[in-house]
């Protein structure tokens, strides 16, 4: 299906935080709207994180998760993709307390530690609605987001039961050896389905040779046992996108990667970026995958998948 293309949206993350974009989700009930009408617009994939309620804040409560994840999973057909993530200033137990409880059929896993740099976020912000942003911000100019070899193994030790597929965060070069690294292991075993992150200040910076780069050292050590999606963070989303297309990968847009739709206007919704993104895969000659045909590209299998097995939460 090599006309197909996958787009991912990543509703929230846990970079932005609520004094950036009114339209940030950040409520149980915001994520289940901005989930379906991604969903609707052509998201097969729905990458998810958690935020308190009411104060916007990154979360990895379960009933936080439990808010939003249910109703996704029973209304929608789309791919739930947990973040094992969580935030960079979380510990490993509490960024995996929900996906061991949910156990989700896609959830993301980080190749590598990194520096991950949000301060010059905070010089852009003129008023605060909460007191936890701003430290938040200004304190990433001394934090690792930490994800060593070990951590990996837990992570997939905890989820392979699933057996979860992994979307395998790379925000450089080394990450892509550290995965042949841990496949030569056991740990990890092909196909492989890779997410190329770039933009986030500590990183691979969004450049088109970066990212010719990446696919280069991808195809030589990986062969065609892996598909490859792109992250452009901020302004360069739609331009990364475009060039992955061009490159025969997919694409991920969402408000955890940009706030905006156009210099200068933030986006509305989530939906907004797909339907623009939508637009740029069809321009190209492509089209956009549902998600029977993401599960398949991917090796998902439909029968397992968490539409029956999350009802119970409801």
């Amino acid at each position: 299906m090599s006309d197909k293309i996958i787009v991912s949206c990543a509703l929230t993350g846990s970079i932005h935080t609520p004094s950036m974009s009114p339209y940030l989700p950040v409520s149980g009930e915001d994520m289940v709207r901005e989930g379906k009408a991604a969903s609707a617009a052509g998201a097969s994939i729905l990458h998810l994180h958690a935020r308190h309620p009411e104060t916007g804040q990154p979360s990895a409560a379960l009933n936080h998760w439990q808010g939003f994840y249910p109703h996704l999973s029973s209304e929608t057909d789309a791919i739930l993709n947990m973040s094992t993530g969580g935030s960079a200033v979380m510990s490993l137990d509490d960024r995996l307390a929900a996906s061991g409880e949910l156990r989700p059929e896609m959830a993301s896993l980080n190749l590598g530690s990194m520096n991950f740099a949000l301060y010059p976020l905070a010089d852009r912000i003129k008023e605060w609605k909460h007191d936890w942003e701003e430290p938040f911000l200004r304190n990433s100019d001394d934090l690792v987001f930490k994800n060593t070899p070990r951590d990996v193994r837990e992570i997939v030790g905890k989820l392979s039961q699933r057996p979860t597929v992994f979307e395998l965060e790379c925000y450089d070069v080394s990450h892509l050896y550290m995965l042949d690294h841990l496949a030569n292991r056991g740990i990890l075993k092909p196909p492989f389905f890779l997410q190329f992150v770039l933009g986030v200040l500590g990183g691979a910076p969004p450049l088109p040779d970066v990212l010719s780069f990446l696919k280069n050292t991808a195809d030589k050590l990986f062969g065609d046992q892996y598909a490859f999606s792109v992250i452009g963070a901020g302004r360069a989303q739609m331009q990364m996108a475009a060039l992955s297309i061009g490159l025969g990968g997919h694409v991920r847009v969402g408000l955890e990667d940009n706030l905006y739709i156009a210099k200068g206007e933030l986006a509305k919704s989530n939906a907004q970026q797909v339907e623009k993104v939508k637009t740029l895969i069809e321009a190209n000659g492509k089209q956009v995958a549902t998600p029977a045909e993401a599960r398949q590209i991917l090796g998902i299998d439909p029968e397992a998948n968490h539409h029956t097995m999350e009802r119970q939460y409801l």
